[in-house]
């Protein structure tokens, strides 16, 4: 497969699973699976940058400024790039943050601690879970490194929908090609 429709298959992907972990907050674990196969899919991107592939090696991350000037400033390479080490940057930091609230649960390796059998303090952890539901959400996820996640995740939907904004309207035949559109095609003018 040529490296630029491994690159599309994998963006694809990607694209799916972040959408549907963004969408899915309030599903439990099946948020955190999702979050889990983001995990996958950005690992698989580091091996697939370490085929030697210049179209998927990291470099195409790192925005250089040269020949930034006012008349292409809109088409330079450089602010699709600035947009992607921030969708990076915001991937990484909500995926890292979420996996860490999670801590293996949703995996089975690290299984929540059961319940106390002493009667009198399972009642009083239950009075405790019911004022903390009163109050909104409140433990891992009301705490600061939810709140982290959370920032992360808000920034990485703002970056993805600038980013696909800055493609549609400069970069057109790229934003086709990535959502597997056909190129279209000139008309020829009849002689």
């Amino acid at each position: 497969m040529p490296a630029m429709s491994r690159l599309r298959a994998y963006h694809a992907l990607l694209a799916v699973l972040v959408v549907a972990a963004y969408f899915s907050t309030e599903w439990g674990s099946a948020h955190a699976w999702l979050g889990y196969g983001v995990a996958a899919v950005i690992a698989l991107r580091l091996v697939m940058a370490l085929t030697g592939s210049r179209q998927l090696g990291l470099m195409r991350f790192y925005p250089h400024f040269q020949g930034l000037k006012v008349d292409n400033a809109f088409t330079h390479p450089a602010i699709s790039r600035v947009l992607l080490v921030g969708i990076a940057v915001c991937l990484i930091g909500v995926t890292a943050t979420g996996i860490a609230m999670d801590g293996g649960r949703s995996l089975g390796v690290n299984p929540p601690v059961a319940s106390s059998t002493d009667p009198i303090r399972a009642a009083g952890d239950a009075h405790d879970e019911a004022e903390e539901d009163d109050e909104g959400e409140e433990g891992e996820e009301g705490g600061p490194l939810g709140e982290v996640h959370e920032l992360f995740g808000n920034g990485l939907m703002l970056l993805v929908v600038l980013h696909v904004s800055y493609l549609f309207l400069f970069k057109r035949p790229l934003a086709r090609f990535m959502l597997f559109a056909a190129a279209k095609t000139k008309s020829q003018p009849l002689p």
